[in-house]
C-alpha cells in the first residue's frame, strides 16, 4: 500500500451506493483494497466458488445479523484452476497465501511474522530445542538494548517454570558470521538477480503508468466523440458534455504531469555506471550488511531468504549454547558456541581448565602470567570476559593449588635477590614479629610491593629506616615497662 501511494498508483473501486453506482473510480490505495488483490484468485486466472459462508450470528435491534466467515482454500465448493489468463500462475497465488498468513505474529501456531525492526536477527524463527515450540522475545537492559529468546508457552499455558531462555547477542553474531560465510560463492549471482529484478519492477511500473496513460487518453477520446454525436438543438446536454469532456482532457493531462515527473525521479533504463555499482554491490555482500543505511528488518529479510529456522538449546550442553541452521535448501548444519555463566560451575570443559591452571602454575608462572596464557589459547572466564590475575587467584584459591614461590622454595629468605628484604627478613632486622610488619605496611611507615595477591612481600629497608624503626621499637617497649 505505501509502495503503490509512493508510485502514484490508485487502484480501481466499483461503488455500489453514491452517486455513480456501479461505476469504475480509481482511488489512492489502502491495506483492505491491496490484501483484497493478494487474496482474489481470479487474479491468478481460477474460477472459484464459495470462498466466505454464512456462519453462526446474533440478535441485533431485533434483527438477526449472520456472521460472514471466510473459508480455508482447501474447502472452497468451487476451484477451477488456469479458467481465464491470469496475471500470475497458481503456485505463486498459493505460494503469497502462505506468505500473507505467515505474516500474522502468533509464535504459537507456528507463524514466524513479518520481519520487525527490533535487534533480535532470530525474530520469528527461533524453534526451541526443548520442546519444539516457537521462541518468542523480549528485551532487558535499562534501555531494552538486549534481546533474549524466551520459551515461554509451558508458564503462560499451564503456570509452569520457564522452558528455557537464550541471549539473543552473541547467537546472532555467530549466525550471521555463518551466513555470510555460506553467501560468498553466490556474491555475483545475487548482484545479477537483484539487477534483474530492479529492472524488471521498473518495466512494470512502466507498463502500469502506459496503462494508464492508454486509459486517460481513451476517456478523453470517448468524451469528444460523445459531445460530437450530440444535436446542436440539446443545448443542455451539449453543455454537460463539453463539461465532461474538458474534466476527461484536465485527467490525461495530469497524468501526464505525473508521468513525466515518475521518469524524472524515478529512471528507467539503468546505465552502465549503475550496473557496475550494483555488482560491485553484490560483490560486497558484507558491506551491505554492515551498512549503517541497512535496517535490521531489511537484515532479517535477508537471512529468512536463506535460512528457514533456527533451533536453539542451550541445556543440551554444560556452558554452551547449541544451534541448529535449517536451511532453505532443506540442508542442516549443527553449532555451538560458550555462553556466558555465573559461577563456574556451569563453565564448559571445567576439567581442561583446571588441568591447564594446574600446569601452569606448576610450571611456576605467577598469575598474571597464568591469565596472559588462557587468554591466548582462547580460553574465556565465567562471565565472558577475558582472564586476569584475580581470575586465576581465586580458582586457585577454590581449587587449593598453592601459590607460587619468587624463589622456587616452600620458605622465603630474609633478603630476596634483588636486595628487598621478606617479612621475616625484615622482622628479624627490626626485632619485631611479623604481624608487626604487617602493621607497619599498613601505616605506611614501610613501603613493599607484591608481585600479585597471594605472593611474598618485597620490602624496601634502608640502614637510615632500620636505625630509626628500631629506635621506634626501644621507645615504645620502655614505655610500656615504665607504664606497669
Amino acid at each position: 500500500m505505501r509502495y503503490l501511494r509512493k508510485q502514484d498508483l490508485p487502484l480501481p473501486v466499483r461503488p455500489l451506493i453514491g452517486p455513480a453506482p456501479h461505476e469504475v473510480v480509481w482511488r489512492e490505495a489502502n491495506s483492505p483494497r491491496v490484501l483484497g488483490i493478494l487474496q482474489n484468485p481470479a487474479y491468478a486466472g481460477a474460477y472459484v466458488y464459495g470462498r466466505r459462508r454464512a456462519e453462526g450470528g446474533r440478535l441485533r435491534h431485533d434483527v438477526y445479523r449472520p456472521k460472514t466467515v471466510k473459508v480455508p482454500i482447501a474447502d472452497w465448493e468451487v476451484c477451477l484452476q488456469a479458467a481465464h489468463p491470469g496475471y500470475i500462475g497458481w503456485e505463486e497465488f498459493m505460494e503469497n497465501q502462505r506468505r500473507l498468513a505467515n505474516n500474522i505474529n502468533r509464535y504459537e501456531a507456528g507463524h514466524s511474522g513479518a520481519p520487525r525492526k527490533g535487534a533480535a536477527l532470530l525474530q520469528g524463527i527461533a524453534v526451541c530445542g526443548r520442546c519444539g515450540r516457537r521462541m518468542s522475545l523480549r528485551y532487558t537492559g535499562p534501555a531494552g538494548d538486549y534481546p533474549v529468546y524466551t520459551c515461554r508457552a509451558d508458564r503462560d499455558q499451564e503456570g509452569e517454570p520457564l522452558c528455557q531462555e537464550v541471549r539473543a547477542l552473541p547467537v546472532d553474531m555467530h549466525v550471521e558470521s555463518i551466513l555470510l560465510e555460506a553467501l560468498r560463492p553466490d556474491q555475483i549471482a545475487i548482484a545479477i538477480a537483484a539487477l534483474g529484478q530492479i529492472e524488471e519492477e521498473t518495466r512494470q511500473l512502466e507498463r502500469q503508468w502506459a496503462l494508464r496513460r492508454e486509459r486517460a487518453r481513451y476517456e478523453a477520446e470517448r468524451a469528444r466523440r460523445q459531445y460530437d454525436a450530440v444535436e446542436p438543438e440539446n443545448r443542455l446536454v451539449a453543455r454537460s458534455l463539453e463539461r465532461g469532456w474538458e474534466e476527461k482532457l484536465r485527467a490525461a493531462e495530469a497524468i501526464e504531469q505525473d508521468y513525466e515527473r515518475w521518469r524524472s525521479d524515478e529512471p528507467l533504463v539503468l546505465n552502465e555506471p549503475d550496473r557496475e555499482a550494483l555488482q560491485k554491490l553484490g560483490e560486497d555482500l558484507p558491506g551491505i550488511w554492515h551498512a549503517p543505511s541497512t535496517t535490521s528488518a531489511e537484515r532479517k529479510g535477508i537471512l529468512r531468504l536463506i535460512i528457514g529456522e533456527v533451533v536453539l538449546d542451550q541445556k543440551r550442553y554444560q556452558g554452551q549454547v547449541w544451534f541448529k541452521i535449517l536451511w532453505q535448501t532443506g540442508a542442516t548444519s549443527e553449532h555451538s558456541l560458550q555462553r556466558r555463566v555465573h559461577t563456574y560451575s556451569d563453565y564448559i570443559d571445567l576439567e581442561r581448565l583446571r588441568s591447564r591452571v594446574v600446569e601452569l602454575n606448576a610450571a611456576g608462572k605467577m598469575d598474571k602470567e597464568v591469565a596472559a596464557t588462557l587468554n591466548a589459547e582462547g580460553f574465556v572466564a565465567a562471565r565472558g570476559c577475558a582472564f586476569k590475575g584475580e581470575n586465576v587467584w581465586l580458582l586457585r584459591t577454590r581449587w587449593g593449588i598453592p601459590t607460587v614461590k619468587i624463589n622456587g622454595t616452600g620458605a622465603n629468605p630474609d633478603r630476596w635477590p634483588d636486595g628487598t628484604y621478606s617479612v621475616q627478613g625484615t622482622a628479624a632486622a627490626l626485632g619485631v614479629t611479623p604481624q608487626t610488619v604487617f602493621d607497619y605496611l599498613a601505616r605506611g611507615w614501610l613501603e613493599g610491593r607484591q608481585i600479585t595477591k597471594g605472593q611474598p612481600w618485597q620490602i624496601v629497608l634502608s640502614d637510615d629506616q632500620i636505625n630509626m624503626l628500631r629506635a621506634r621499637v626501644a621507645r615504645t617497649r620502655r614505655s610500656k615497662k615504665e607504664a606497669s
